[in-house]
């Protein structure tokens, strides 16, 4: 029987969208001739993380006019990363690129990737931020101070600059899916394989269209799971706290006592009030550090999937190939001789 092959599929793309209708045409005119020009067999993952505008109905219409456009629905908004880890799971390519819908990071690189994974036997190539000008000084501070930190808690393998744009292997797909970090945060996971890995640099552009989906909160959130999720400093920084405020205290105890003895027993109300105030500060920051832990655990014993995929118009596509029909299946017994224990014919 002649087997039906689904997986040829050299390159996939995967893009994580919320509520990207305003840049979805300028997106579709940069990328698919980028695509169309690399001469290999392609597929573009665009998952879309339970868009409340229109861009599932434009993403369904740009389907019907462009097969190579795949279709990953989540139920619900359930994050850059989640979103980014749903597009990864589903990819079928044997490289597989990961790219912002808002254009930011130039679709032209993935060609200029993906030769370079060819030529040198690459499992990741990084898209690395040689100038982000385009950024608010704001910004470009708050990133610098997020690799700065990153690479010295968790060390320099990460990138400097490297973002969610790059280039995978199969391999290094295989690899992030057998890691059960519920959290993912796929700029240190990525390093953190050790994978060969090579590097392109490019211009980071303004955003195309719409408005940004990663304000100062979601900053915040992401530089404390990627703290938190890799390394024990701060827990380590607790216990320096500790030390710390305990030598301050004994030698606040000797300068009691040295005052005792001199008889300068004024009422010392201000040293007092400081010493527990600086004390009950450590013991809350002490505590906090300890609960952001104490919370990873408790949703990692919980288990709980980080997204539900709602449809997948690959997979629907897939169901929809025909099964090779018995007339067209390839006969199991020669011609005129009977299967054993079957009689011949009258």
């Amino acid at each position: 029987m002649t087997a039906v092959h689904h997986d040829r599929t050299e390159l996939s793309v995967v893009i994580p969208m919320y509520n990207e209708e305003e840049v979805l045409p300028v997106l579709v005119e940069r990328l698919r001739p980028v695509l169309d020009g690399t001469g290999v067999r392609y597929e573009v993952v665009a998952v879309d993380d339970g868009s409340t505008d229109k861009t599932a109905a434009r993403l369904e219409d740009l389907r019907a006019r462009w097969p190579q456009l795949r279709v990953v629905a989540l139920r619900r908004n359930s994050g850059h990363q989640a979103a980014l880890t749903a597009g990864l799971h589903s990819a079928r390519g044997a490289y597989v690129a990961s790219i912002d819908a808002d254009l930011q990071d130039p679709p032209e690189k993935i060609p200029e990737m993906l030769d370079l994974a060819r030529s040198q036997r690459l499992d990741i190539v990084y898209g690395v931020r040689s100038d982000r000008s385009t950024d608010t000084g704001f910004k470009r501070r708050t990133a610098g101070a997020y690799y700065w930190l990153i690479r010295r808690l968790v060390g320099k393998n990460v990138p400097s600059q490297a973002g969610d744009f790059r280039l995978l292997s199969r391999e290094a797909v295989d690899a992030l899916k057998t890691l059960p970090d519920q959290q993912q945060v796929y700029r240190l996971l990525v390093p953190w394989l050790g994978f060969p890995s090579g590097q392109v640099s490019y211009q980071r552009d303004e955003r195309a269209a719409g408005e940004t989906k990663y304000p100062l909160r979601k900053m915040v959130g992401l530089a404390i799971t990627s703290i938190t999720s890799f390394s024990a400093a701060p827990l380590r920084l607790a216990t320096w706290l500790g030390v710390v405020s305990f030598f301050t205290c004994l030698a606040m105890l000797v300068f009691t006592l040295t005052a005792y003895a001199l008889g300068n027993t004024v009422p010392g109300w201000t040293s007092l009030f400081t010493a527990m105030l600086f004390l009950g500060g450590v013991q809350l920051i002490c505590f906090g550090l300890l609960g952001e832990y104490v919370g990873r655990i408790y949703t990692a014993v919980q288990q709980r999937p980080t997204y539900f995929v709602a449809s997948d118009s690959g997979r629907t596509a897939e169901a929809a190939v025909p099964a090779a029909t018995p007339a067209a299946a390839e006969p199991l017994v020669p011609s005129g001789r009977p299967e054993a224990g079957q009689l011949p014919p009258a």
